[in-house]
Parts: C-alpha cells; sequence; structure tokens
C-alpha cells in the first residue's frame, strides 16, 4: 500500500514488508527528514559523521532508494545522453572520461552512444535516448549530418549541444577548438622549418573539423604566397589505416609532398608507419604534425609534434556547460570555443631535447 507519507519513496529488503520510507530512516537516525534527502542527493551541507550515521539507518531498516519515483517528482532523471563517433579512437575516449567526470560530480549518470559516422544509426540514438527519459544530449555529429536531421530536438525542446563538430545553420551551443587557428599553427611551423610541398592528409570530407582545419592549411599557405594542390588534399577515414593507406599512395608519387599536416593524430600515427615502410625519415625526409595531442602521441617513433585539443577539458566543459541548459533552458545559446596549442616534439624537424641542452 502507498500512503501519503511517501511509502513510494523505498523497498523493504522482505517480500511482503511495508515499504521503509524516508520518515522510517529519519526517526531511526534521529534526523530531520530533509536531512536523509540531502544524504541522498550526496549533499556537501550533511556533516560526514551524521551523513554515516543515516547510511547506518538506512542498511539497518533495509531502505532501498526508489530513483523511478524520486525522478517523477523532480521531471529530471539525472541521465544525459552522450553521442560519438566510437570510442575506440583514443580522443573520443579522452572526451568521454572528461564528459562523465564532470556529469559524475553533479550526480548524473551517462547514457553513451555510438553513431560510427552513419547518420541513420545517429537518428536512432537521437530518437531512442530520450525515450529513456535522458535530461539532455551531448552530440559529436556524425558526417553528412544536416540542420534538418537535428531538428525534431529543437521542436521537442530537448537539450543539448554539439560537441568538437557543428552543423551549419542547426540552433544549438558548441564546444570544441579553433581549428582554423590550429591547423594555421601547424602549418606555419612546417613552413618555418622550410617545407615546400605541404599536404593536408585525413577526415572525413564532409566533417566541420576537416573543412576548418583544411581552411587553416590554405591560409598559412597563402600567407606565403602558395596554395593547398588539390592532389595533396586527401581525406581518409579518422582511423590509423586510413591515414597508412592514404600516405602509401601520397609518398609513393614522384612529387611527393615533404611536410603532412594530418587531420588527427590517429591519422598522424598510420602516416608515420607509412613512412617507415617505405624507409622515409620522419623529421628529415618528410615533416609530420598531428591534431589532438593524445596520450599516444608522445610515444611515437619520432614522438608527434600537433596541436593539443585537450579532450578531457573539451568534455568537462561541455558537461558542465549541458546542465546549465538543462537548469535554464530559456538561456541564450553558447559558442564555447578554445584556443589551441603547438605542441612541438620531433616528427616536425625539431629537436626539442637539444635545444633544452643548449639552453642549460
Amino acid at each position: 500500500m502507498t500512503n501519503a507519507a511517501g511509502r513510494n519513496e523505498g523497498v523493504g529488503k522482505g517480500m511482503g514488508k511495508e515499504r521503509v520510507t524516508l520518515a522510517d530512516v529519519a526517526v531511526d537516525a534521529e534526523v530531520s527528514r530533509a536531512t536523509v534527502s540531502l544524504v541522498l542527493r550526496e549533499s556537501p551541507l550533511v556533516a560526514a559523521s551524521t551523513r554515516a550515521r543515516v547510511r547506518a539507518s538506512m542498511e539497518k531498516l533495509g531502505y532501498v532508494y526508489h530513483r523511478g519515483a524520486a525522478s517523477l517528482r523532480s521531471r529530471r532523471s539525472h541521465t544525459v545522453g552522450l553521442v560519438v563517433t566510437e570510442v575506440s579512437n583514443p580522443f573520443f575516449a579522452e572526451l568521454t572520461v572528461g564528459v562523465e567526470a564532470a556529469l559524475a560530480d553533479a550526480g548524473i549518470v551517462v547514457l553513451l552512444g555510438h553513431n560510427y559516422e552513419s547518420t541513420a544509426k545517429q537518428a536512432d540514438l537521437l530518437r531512442v535516448i530520450p525515450e529513456y527519459g535522458a535530461d539532455g544530449l551531448l552530440i559529436t555529429p556524425a558526417q553528412n549530418t544536416t540542420a534538418e536531421q537535428l531538428a525534431p530536438l529543437v521542436a521537442a525542446r530537448v537539450p543539448h549541444l554539439l560537441l568538437v563538430r557543428y552543423v551549419p545553420g542547426h540552433p544549438a551551443s558548441y564546444v570544441g577548438i579553433d581549428n582554423v587557428l590550429g591547423a594555421r599553427a601547424a602549418t606555419e611551423h612546417l613552413l618555418w622549418h622550410g617545407a615546400r610541398k605541404v599536404a593536408f592528409l585525413g577526415g572525413p570530407e564532409s566533417s566541420s573539423a576537416r573543412r576548418d582545419r583544411r581552411q587553416g592549411v590554405e591560409e598559412a599557405l597563402a600567407a606565403h604566397r602558395r596554395r593547398l594542390v588539390a592532389s595533396r588534399s586527401v581525406p581518409t577515414p579518422a582511423t590509423r589505416q586510413g591515414g597508412y593507406d592514404a600516405a602509401l599512395a601520397l609518398l609513393g608519387r614522384k612529387d611527393r609532398p615533404d611536410a603532412i599536416v594530418c587531420y588527427s593524430d590517429i591519422v598522424a600515427f598510420g602516416v608515420l608507419l607509412a613512412c617507415d615502410e617505405l624507409g622515409i625519415r620522419v623529421g628529415e625526409d618528410v615533416l609530420v604534425t598531428g591534431f589532438d595531442d593524445i596520450a599516444e602521441s608522445a610515444l611515437q617513433h619520432p614522438a608527434l609534434t600537433t596541436i593539443a585539443m585537450r579532450p578531457r577539458e573539451l568534455g568537462e566543459r561541455a558537461a558542465r556547460l549541458l546542465i546549465q541548459q538543462i537548469e535554464e533552458p530559456d538561456a541564450p545559446l553558447v559558442n564555447d570555443v578554445s584556443v589551441p596549442e603547438l605542441i612541438v616534439r620531433r616528427s616536425c624537424g625539431c629537436r626539442p631535447d637539444r635545444t633544452k641542452e643548449k639552453a642549460v
């Protein structure tokens, strides 16, 4: 039986027993019902000794938190959907860790889905996750995503933001990095090293990140009265295999590039493998830069010069912004774009270790 005292909030351990309520726990722990509620919500306002006493009473009485009933009262499920391309990519793994950490601090659980660069798969996820009561969505759009495909989220007033990639014409907050500036910095550095035939390799053709990074390469070259030759702009899947296959073809030409700006670190790893197989010395015969600065980049041979995106920080910022949007659904949209940093290692031709030795 459910009564006015709220006996639908907890469940006793034994079959046939009356449900244990917050009021029962409060009486046993000699605190107010409000204090028990604060303990359940992990509020920092409750003293550690009081929290321990309340938890002990819950255990003794067999109280089990009824999350569904709490959600009905608050109209919040305390879950958020995160849709990325695939978490096997180390960049998105680090991004996911950041999202989960920030949401966990707020008592929110992540529902993770992968679109695998498929708009059809993405459409299924964006339909199903809200059906499970998610309070909001963080989305890295699949390639070829259009504003029309995301329009149902706006019509249904689902709090959401786009992460790392944006979709032209779609009214949503965005958290990412200045891809144009990052690619321009990488290209400028290679030109400073004396590169004359620069290539841009990797990334899905329709990705906003690839478009912006290509623009950065083109702007840097134009500033030196050069241009990106069409045959040296090569889209690929954003994978190690994609970088490897494209690099074999690109570097097998007679007029091969002497510098390659890669769409991502993972693509760059494939380029390094191809260079090794072809007997091309990275940092000498050809200069290579990545984009992301995932942990594995510093462990390559040679260590990869790259653009730092700090995916974990991006994830944390996106999670905190989504929480704000959930709490204030009518707040203005936010365009949170951070400034990238060039991380110089050895693949570009620099010798950071020698420079350090000379400075000592």
